[in-house]
């Protein structure tokens, strides 16, 4: 395997997410370009983060690496750390650059963890997924209560911890796929374009999430299609 040529690709969930869902958007639209996903589990707890970037530093060989959201975050934090190692990204979601501030997707995690200190889990489920749309709750439900005691703080760690910033970003010299969703407050489509923009060789997608409901392999498809766009190829 060489820089060109990734075989594996490893990606990470998103706060309060799982390797579930990741494996669900990624799974199939890399398999059609024959690169197989990994997609570790959470570690539930303050070291959250830690954990994630362990299971990075596990892999042998330069190998795709990315995620959604928080996820894509750690994924290039440890590209940044181990430039020859990483062949490409795959990045879903970014939510902020730099530091979290009062960026949309920190203050949810923020929100999310009070509630759960105040509420409970279950409590806090029951608030989080009363009115939002059946495949969020389903997806939020297994996910939070597989964090169980850990997850107020895997959800602060997340809202806590930077982002790469731009110019940070600027030193990664390999094919990077940028997918955002248009309709996504949490995740704005313009950090993604600006992650984008400061990438020296990324292209960015878009779909909707109204469309990763029914079908999470769309934003999957959208980071690799931006992927291959970029120069990426594993054949």
């Amino acid at each position: 395997m060489n820089v060109a040529e990734p075989r594996i690709a490893v990606l990470l969930p998103g706060t309060g997410s799982d390797h579930v869902f990741v494996r669900s958007v990624f799974e199939v639209p890399l398999a059609a370009v024959g690169v197989r996903a990994v997609t570790p589990a959470p570690v539930p707890g303050a070291g959250l983060a830690e954990a994630h970037i362990a299971a990075l530093d596990a892999c042998t060989g330069p190998v795709l690496v990315g995620g959604i959201s928080f996820g894509a975050h750690l994924a290039v934090e440890w590209a940044l750390r181990h430039p020859s190692r990483c062949a490409g990204l795959l990045l879903a979601l970014p939510g902020w650059h730099g530091s979290a501030g009062d960026a949309p997707g920190a203050v949810s995690a923020r929100l999310a963890a009070s509630s759960v200190r105040s509420r409970g889990v279950e409590g806090a489920l029951a608030a989080a997924t009363d009115g939002v749309p059946d495949w969020l709750a389903t997806e939020l439900t297994r996910s939070w209560r597989g964090y169980g005691a850990g997850l107020a703080d895997s959800l602060d760690t997340a809202a806590s911890r930077p982002a790469p910033a731009l110019p940070e970003l600027a030193a990664l010299e390999v094919p990077a796929g940028v997918a955002a969703c248009v309709d996504d407050p949490v995740h704005p489509a313009e950090i993604a374009a600006e992650w984008a923009a400061a990438l020296p060789q990324a292209v960015v997608r878009t779909t909707r999430l109204t469309v990763v409901g029914v079908d999470p392999e769309a934003l999957g498809r959208a980071a690799v299609l931006a992927w291959l766009h970029a120069g990426g190829h594993a054949d």
